[in-house]
């Protein structure tokens, strides 16, 4: 079962504390992964001898583990606790991260990511519950703030990855955000550590709580319910573009004339605008009982920037990839909708589940597709024409997601 606050008092300061840190901490680590890793694919391939097909393989990792890790994310939290989830979580992605930096090939290599990406993948679940559970009157302030952080943790990386491995070594350049992982882990040991205590207003083995009169998920409910199919096909056309830039963004820049670093540099840029929309998104969200024409707004930039990165990639890459940044807005849009189209902790938990795994899943293979057209075609218009039509797909998964309507909804008028 879910872990809930006990009935008797709500959690303590102390309580509150750590979980804050422990989301913000947990944000930081669910892409570094991959954007540690995309800026060297280059340097990657030479080392193993590997070439575009099993780059575009890495590049499909991020979402395939997302979506196999989101869809089981629900039911393991059921059976263990949140809290427990979300330490298993850092754990687990730490192990993948240290894996990979010992890689010795390419097996290795694809194995430690799997690793690291399933941790990050279990987060990026069990993240929006946790915020529903302890913040409910501050789903917008904290979604803000986590989703920030994340943005940040997607930056960095991949501004750091050329340098690092210039000056230390690719191996510390993948390592050195294992202890990130760490690091994240040791809140939700605290918080463990409090509630075994008994005295911190907190428990972590107990049944999840539910508003009166709205009945407990039951498996399958979400595939029936268009709020969750809506929500899935959105963030799951968003995820495809994501992925598909952070994967090939620094091939397309080089092959039209630019330096891997400047390539490097672009990725950071390209997180960096999504930052903005981290910053903006939530708070716009809530405010908005159908908050559309945000989409169709992000949809408009992604149609500019593929355009401009098409026709003219170096004539003005800062701008084509500021537009594609911020038409990622519907990441941040899609990750406070859970919040706001949901009303209970399981309701959150249930709608995060599926529309992270089913539109991972969807997405996966997008950064391969993308490798294998260009590969195929040797040119990059085909590619984009890919991502043109998940424009269209956006923008229907977005008129449903954003019906101002809850997922429970549905499941109350299942069962009558």
């Amino acid at each position: 079962m879910d872990p809930s606050p006990t009935a008797s008092r709500p959690p303590s300061g102390a309580v509150r504390v750590l979980v804050l840190l422990g989301i913000v901490l947990s944000a930081f680590n669910l892409r570094t992964a991959v954007t540690s890793l995309t800026p060297l694919l280059d340097l990657l391939g030479a080392t193993f001898g590997f070439g575009s097909t099993t780059a575009g393989v890495l590049g499909m990792l991020p979402t395939a583990a997302f979506a196999v890790f989101g869809v089981g994310t629900p039911m393991l939290a059921r059976r263990i606790g949140i809290e427990r989830t979300a330490l298993l979580a850092m754990l687990v992605a730490a192990a993948g991260l240290a894996l990979r930096a010992l890689a010795d090939g390419v097996g290795v290599l694809m194995a430690g990511s799997i690793v690291a990406l399933a941790g990050m993948g279990i987060g990026n679940v069990v993240l929006p519950p946790l915020v529903k559970r302890y913040f409910p009157a501050r789903v917008g302030a904290v979604s803000t703030l986590y989703i920030t952080v994340l943005q940040l943790g997607t930056m960095l990386p991949a501004l750091a990855a050329v340098p690092l491995a210039e000056a230390a070594g690719w191996r510390f350049a993948l390592g050195v955000w294992t202890f990130a992982a760490v690091a994240a882990a040791l809140p939700w040991i605290g918080l463990l550590l409090l509630a075994r205590r008994g005295n911190s207003g907190v428990r972590v083995d107990g049944p999840s709580t539910a508003l009166p009169g709205v009945p407990m998920p039951r498996a399958g409910q979400a595939w029936r319910s268009p709020v969750a199919w809506g929500m899935a096909l959105m963030f799951g056309t968003t995820s495809l573009i994501t992925y598909s830039m952070f994967t090939w963004l620094p091939t397309l820049l080089t092959e039209a004339g630019a330096s891997a670093a400047f390539g490097g540099t672009m990725l950071a840029v390209f997180s960096a605008f999504g930052l903005i929309g981290a910053l903006g998104m939530p708070s716009i969200a809530v405010r908005m009982r159908n908050p559309f024409v945000v989409v169709a707004l992000c949809a408009a930039c992604h149609v500019v920037a593929f355009t401009g990165l098409l026709l003219a990639p170096l004539a003005a890459p800062a701008l084509w990839v500021m537009l594609v940044g911020l038409g990622t807005g519907t990441f941040p849009l899609s990750l406070t909708l859970i919040n706001l189209r949901s009303r209970t902790p399981s309701g959150s938990a249930t709608l995060s589940g599926f529309m992270q795994g089913v539109g991972y899943a969807f997405s996966c293979a997008g950064p391969l597709l993308f490798g294998v057209l260009h590969g195929a075609t040797g040119g990059w218009q085909w590619p984009f024409a890919m991502l043109y039509g998940m424009v269209i797909v956006l923008l229907v998964g977005g008129w449903m997601a954003c019906q101002p309507r809850a997922l429970e909804d549905g499941w109350h008028a299942q069962t009558r």
